[in-house]
């Protein structure tokens, strides 16, 4: 899978599933400040990365993990990498 393709799903579940606003979904964007994904939002969307991607995500390893590149980073290195 692509990174395009990743950041493309990845944009496609934040605005379809969770109704965030696509104009604020920007590579440097924070997830929080910035999107305002809360701890709520990242339950749903463990699910649906674990549900698209094929991978379980591990709390400890989404610490570095501040902008929505990061997330994108993170999800690319767990599919192209297993």
């Amino acid at each position: 899978m692509t990174r395009q393709e990743i950041e493309e799903k990845v944009k496609n579940f934040l605005v379809e599933e969770l109704e965030f606003d696509e104009e604020k979904i920007k590579p440097e964007a924070r997830l929080k400040e910035d999107i305002g994904i809360d701890s709520l939002d990242l339950v749903d969307i463990v699910v649906i990365v674990e549900k698209t991607f094929g991978f379980k995500i591990k709390p400890e390893e989404m610490g570095e993990v501040k902008t929505f590149s990061n997330f994108c980073d993170y999800i690319e290195s767990k599919t192209n990498n297993g």
